[in-house]
């Protein structure tokens, strides 16, 4: 398998700069075939994205063999944990979108958080939850008719930001194919050792984020430009049954560059062994 073949490029830095499918082929051209689109208006969004193009990007990628593992929401912007009933409302409107979208261009998952707390005056956890719980028993069954999948990713500003509480309450809702997505930097960010964390998603687990980020501010960098132990991450994913691209979430003024050295650094430890889920 080609080196590069064992990680995905997430667009996040790229939502300002150049449309999706256009940044998806260029890194193409680089030799890395899957990806995670961040969802933002001029890179790609539901309501700018009609029935021909949604047609003519999935060809575009099947093409080119290209994966879309997932489409990623903009998590700053919606709240589905939000105390008004309007923003959960509204916020629900457009992750159903996405969804949508996501089944059209044939993505495997979509990318969603539990929802936000007021920071200075918080709502009662079990009333967040329920909100949290409402979103899903109104987004999944909209994944299902479109053939794609909720994948929840842990959050440092998420009201549930550690792996065990997110893993309680899917648990209590009970859809076994709603999966994680678990995010090293955010894990290790609230000081969640990232052994346990993996450990407490295994059973869900679809998808592992990697960047950067110090402890002190809260980053998603290159590689070797934050303090996370990047060293044990080969022995962390073989030990936690995970086989899968290893998704580069990385922001940056330079993205290309940030994220091929993030590579080059990525490979130069110990991967003997990895057996990576190859790309159709």
């Amino acid at each position: 398998m080609d080196e590069d073949a064992r990680f995905g490029i997430n667009t996040y830095s790229y939502i300002l700069r150049e449309d999706a499918l256009g940044c998806a082929l260029r890194w193409a051209e680089k030799g890395f075939c899957a990806f995670e689109i961040m969802m933002h208006p001029g890179h790609l969004w539901p309501a700018e994205t009609g029935a021909e193009t949604r047609r003519v990007i999935r060809r575009a990628l099947e093409q080119n063999r290209l994966r879309l593992v997932t489409l990623n929401m903009p998590n700053v912007d919606l709240n589905v944990a939000a105390t008004t009933a309007e923003m959960r409302a509204y916020s629900h409107g457009i992750i159903e979108g996405i969804v949508q979208l996501a089944g059209d261009l044939g993505a495997e998952g979509v990318v969603v958080g539990p929802g936000k707390a007021n920071p200075l005056m918080p709502g009662p956890r079990e009333r967040l939850t329920s909100y949290f719980l409402a979103a899903l028993e109104r987004l999944a069954p909209v994944a299902a008719r479109s053939g794609t999948e909720l994948w929840v990713e842990n959050m440092p500003f998420s009201f549930l930001p550690d792996a065990p509480s997110i893993m309680s309450v899917l648990d209590r809702y009970g859809d076994p194919t709603i999966g994680m997505v678990y995010d090293l930097a955010n894990g290790y960010f609230i000081h969640e050792d990232p052994a346990a964390g993996l450990a407490a998603v295994r059973k869900r687990l679809k998808l592992v984020h990697i960047s950067d980020t110090p402890l002190e501010s809260y980053r998603h960098s290159a590689i070797g430009t934050g303090t996370l132990p990047s060293a044990g991450v080969p022995d962390l994913l073989r030990d936690s049954g995970y086989n899968d691209v290893l998704m580069l979430e990385i922001v940056a003024d330079e993205p290309d560059a940030a994220i091929l050295d993030s590579c080059e650094r990525l490979k130069a430890l110990n991967w003997a062994g990895r057996a990576m889920r190859p790309t159709p």
